[in-house]
């Protein structure tokens, strides 16, 4: 199976590190040109640099601008008019009790986790179903489905997701273009290490630490262990070519199995 994207452009939001850089280098790879976003120039500068290394040759270019804002969407779009895969990967979490999330936390999830996407999916997919291709992804999460006890707004975030995704693959219905929700797992990113810290605590070595989060906070896990960035990236890429043409208003799931059900 050969996944070629070449001639595509790609707009990776949030992906200056973790899932989103791994997303946008298997992108490149496979011939896509891809657009790399962040918050800041500062930040897209730099992982730039390292992504460029990571992958010579390949086609990056920089997207600065918070999308999880109105103004900062716009910026996006109006430096990148026309996308034909869109990768919804921006997101927060963390930890905090259910009964202490303020109304103004909650805001900041739904802002950045689900209208993000919301903004720029409104933005692109006219103009893909007017050229009969396209690709819109939206990288949910096992919590979509399992709520963790103690980050419920993340979780809720990430089912709207699955909705939101859902609902687009409706209205995308019969031009060419595929709308899709990717269920990751529990992966291995930096965000995710100071998580497993914060639940686990700082003194054991990394791969016991490990061990001791899946086994106390995600033993439905058949994997068993983290799911690297990477494994997060081949599924989106598949998605994201003319090879997966079928597949749409799905929810896919990349979750080692963590998900304890046989349809998501």
């Amino acid at each position: 199976m050969r996944i070629d994207l070449a001639g595509k452009t790609a707009l990776v939001t949030g992906s200056t590190r973790g899932i989103g850089a791994a997303i946008a280098t298997g992108l490149a790879r496979a011939g896509a040109r891809v657009a790399v976003n962040g918050r800041s120039h500062e930040s897209v500068d730099k992982a730039l640099d390292e992504l460029r290394d990571g992958a010579p040759g390949a086609d990056f270019i920089g997207l600065a601008g918070d999308v999880a804002t109105e103004e900062g969407a716009r910026a996006v779009i109006d430096a990148l008019p026309r996308t034909d895969i869109l990768i919804n990967n921006l997101g927060v979490f963390g930890a905090e009790p259910a009964l202490e999330i303020t109304d103004d936390e909650w805001r900041r999830y739904f802002e950045t986790n689900v209208l993000s996407g919301v903004r720029l999916t409104r933005a692109y997919l006219p103009g893909m179903s007017a050229r009969g291709f396209g690709r819109v992804q939206y990288i949910a999460s096992d919590s979509a489905i399992v709520i963790p006890a103690e980050m419920i707004h993340y979780g809720v975030s990430k089912t709207s997701l699955l909705a939101v995704a859902r609902g687009f693959a409706k209205t995308a219905a019969g031009t060419g273009v595929t709308v899709n929700s990717v269920l990751a797992g529990p992966t291995h990113t930096g965000g995710v290490e100071g998580f497993v810290r914060q639940m686990v605590g700082d003194e054991l070595p990394w791969d016991q630490a490990q061990r001791v989060f899946m086994r106390e906070h995600r033993p439905q896990s058949l994997l068993q262990r983290l799911i690297e960035p990477e494994e997060i990236a081949n599924m989106v890429v598949y998605l994201s070519s003319p090879l997966a043409s079928a597949t749409t208003g799905a929810a896919v799931r990349v979750d080692g199995g963590y998900i304890d059900s046989i349809v998501p």
